[in-house]
């Protein structure tokens, strides 16, 4: 007997969308991924998948994870010539109800559901967080994204935010002359700016250029690459980098009071997982003056799931046939 599905879901980034089924057990089935510089439109994607894998039987709703700001259920991709609203995939796909939401809003929702090998304790704080108490979820990759997770007896409700846009507070002089040099090519410095793929090859240029050295690596790859494997100034450079996000996260802890744990995700964090665990993240998240105390009972976890915002998703969709 072929199953009956509940629903689609779907997380689309501005290089690839993966999209799966919901199964009637709640189970999420037959993902797939696509590249998105073969489509014309994300339309053209959910067409595809769901007359190649739903066949007749197809799915009533959707949940779809995009990585940007949703405002009054439309998005309009950065990276992509694509602007994709809720109205228009309910007119095509004749879909009962559908919910677009920010990616790090359904990883937000996915934490509750990670556990075992999904997750991996970072540093000596506690392994549980408060069950009824807020959850942030961060991570760096192209950018830098971020969402909370508030709780109640009835349902999570996810917050998404453009928290990478903050402003970076820098910690020591080192930062500083970070700081200083970024605020002369771009103004304004945001955590993205340090906290991501591009960040983490900028501090890098910095500290060459503090050491007087040559700058011999070409990108961050190179320098996440050579960090692990012993170059000195690329390992100080994600040593910087990994003290960078372990202060935003400790900041975001307390701007959300999320007691119910942190959890990094992202395209860069899994590749230094061991620096990650080292122990300078958590440092500098515990590093917080007259908050060290409330800070150091507020467990941090590094996502290791390949697809949260898909395990997010499909909480989402849940949650729309309960309520």
């Amino acid at each position: 007997m072929k199953p009956q599905w509940v629903g689609l879901v779907g997380d689309v980034g501005g290089t690839n969308a993966r999209f799966a089924l919901i199964d009637g057990q709640g189970h999420i089935r037959n993902p797939r991924t696509f590249a998105c510089r073969d489509y014309s439109s994300l339309s053209d994607i959910i067409a595809e998948y769901i007359e190649t894998t739903a066949g007749k039987k197809r799915p009533p709703k959707a949940v779809v994870a995009v990585a940007g700001p949703v405002v009054d259920g439309e998005i309009e991709f950065t990276n992509l010539n694509w602007t994709v609203s809720e109205g228009d995939l309910l007119a095509q796909f004749e879909f009962e109800a559908i919910d677009l939401i920010n990616d790090f809003a359904a990883q937000a929702l996915a934490c509750p559901r990670l556990e075992g090998p999904d997750l991996r304790l970072l540093g000596p704080g506690p392994s549980r967080g408060a069950h009824d108490c807020p959850i942030v979820a961060l991570g760096a990759g192209t950018g830098f994204g971020v969402a909370a997770l508030a709780r109640n007896d009835r349902a999570d409700i996810a917050i998404p935010t453009e928290g990478g846009h903050a402003a970076f507070a820098p910690h020591d002089e080192v930062e500083v002359e970070i700081w200083r040099r970024l605020n002369a090519l771009y103004g304004r410095v945001s955590i993205e700016r340090l906290l991501s793929g591009h960040g983490l090859y900028a501090i890098y240029s910095t500290l060459a250029a503090l050491d007087k050295k040559p700058a011999t690596l070409v990108d961050e790859r190179e320098v996440t690459r050579e960090g692990l494997v012993g170059d000195p100034l690329a390992s100080a450079a994600l040593d910087r980098f990994v003290g960078m996000l372990g202060a935003v996260a400790g900041d975001l802890a307390m701007t959300y009071g999320a007691r119910g744990g942190v959890y990094v995700s992202g395209g860069i964090a899994p590749r230094i997982a061991e620096r990650l665990a080292s122990g300078q993240f958590r440092r500098r998240f515990e590093d917080k003056g007259r908050l060290y105390n409330y800070v150091r009972d507020i467990p941090t976890f590094l996502v290791l799931h390949p697809y949260p915002a898909i395990v997010g998703a499909a909480r989402q969709l849940e949650q729309m046939e309960r309520l």
